[in-house]
């Protein structure tokens, strides 16, 4: 870590204009909802980096890699407080640190994933969840024949002890697994439990009171999503009256 790359009190000039700041590290207002949601972008990017060992990256390079233009990237990092040197860039493994403090991840959160059929069991068993600080520490499902099996080093218990569950693992985010006919009751037991942070894959809005955030994956939107790029790029080489069909004309 580069000592030099840490916030200091004074003497250190903004990369791209951006205001320093206050003395102890904090922005003087906040960060932007936009600036967190392209904050996983950039953690994911700078593993990338550590991994292929690299130590310092310019803005430039982590601009690409994150898929943003290099000027809102240094802007975003100013929200936290940290700035490069000119002409040399980013300390990797700093801004790893500084990103993840951020986002809450120099924490191990308890997580209970509701739903041990094939999607939550992939979800149980992905390894990179505990790199990120993310501890699964429970399964639950309705279904009698998958209750009381292993999946990850996890005992399923059955739904019913949800309330249980949250409270002994002093669960702080929930992941709904469960087909949708299930998903709302399931929520709202989490959420009367005292969870406050939801991962719904379920193809359902969920409603929810205020002060609970929900974040939705919906895998066969991503895919339809996909369908109708392809589609267009099979429209544009088709050849029409001896040309190719333009896609923006379609």
């Amino acid at each position: 870590m580069h000592s030099d790359l840490l916030p200091s009190d004074a003497g250190q000039e903004p990369v791209n204009g951006e205001q320093m700041p206050s003395a102890n590290g904090e922005p003087v207002n906040g960060i932007p909802e936009a600036t967190v949601a392209r904050l996983p972008i950039y953690l994911r990017a700078l593993y990338g980096l550590a991994e292929r060992g690299v130590s310092t990256v310019a803005s430039e390079e982590l601009a690409a890699a994150a898929g943003v233009n290099s000027a809102k990237l240094r802007k975003d990092l100013s929200h936290l407080g940290s700035y490069g040197i000119r002409g040399v860039g980013y300390d990797v493994d700093y801004l790893v640190y500084q990103v993840s403090r951020r986002l809450g991840l120099t924490q191990n959160w308890p997580v209970v994933i509701v739903g041990a059929g094939n999607l939550g069991r992939a979800l149980a068993n992905y390894g990179g969840f505990v790199s990120r600080g993310f501890r699964i520490s429970a399964m639950l499902d309705s279904d009698p024949a998958i209750v009381g099996s292993r999946i990850a080093k996890l005992t399923v218990r059955h739904v019913d002890e949800l309330e249980a569950v949250v409270a002994r693992h002093k669960v702080a985010i929930g992941v709904i697994a469960t087909p949708a006919a299930s998903a709302q009751a399931v929520c709202d037991r989490l959420v009367s439990a005292g969870v406050t942070s939801v991962l719904n894959f379920a193809p359902l809005v969920l409603s929810v009171p205020e002060g609970v955030d929900v974040r939705k994956v919906d895998l066969s939107i991503e895919l339809q999503i996909l369908a109708f790029h392809a589609q267009r790029r099979s429209v544009g080489a088709r050849p029409v009256n001896g040309h190719l069909a333009q896609a923006a004309e379609a």
